[in-house]
């Protein structure tokens, strides 16, 4: 089940990216589909739908932030890092972006102290 946090970040996201990130209806409805895809936990759906938005739109700020978060959500560091990094680059003031790879950075943070701990153990 998808957490109540995250729910909340990807309605913010649907809302606040709309206008910079989707021109046209169809980028609209590839993005509220993945996010919908998102929110019922099949992530698989919603990186296909973003993936299709970049495709036709690659300087896309929203579909690379959403791609990013998914791709995270399914442990796939670098590329969550990847798409971060292009949507940063693209809109490098852009709060959500900012906010999400810095979660993203401190999460990695913490999963490698963790790791050298458990290292340190054996």
């Amino acid at each position: 089940m998808i957490s109540l946090a995250l729910r909340q970040i990807l309605l913010v996201l649907l809302l606040a990216f709309f206008a910079f990130g989707c021109s046209s209806p169809r980028f609209a409805d590839q993005m509220a589909f993945g996010i919908w895809a998102a929110e019922k936990d099949l992530w698989e759906e919603a990186i296909f739908r973003w993936k299709k938005v970049l495709a036709e739109n690659p300087a896309s700020v929203a579909a690379h932030n959403n791609l990013a978060v998914a791709y995270e959500r399914k442990g796939l560091w670098e590329e969550a890092r990847r798409e971060y990094e292009i949507a940063l680059k693209l809109d490098p003031q852009n709060a959500w972006v900012k906010s999400n790879f810095r979660k993203f950075e401190e999460n990695q943070s913490a999963a490698k102290k963790k790791e050298g701990e458990k290292d340190e153990e054996k």
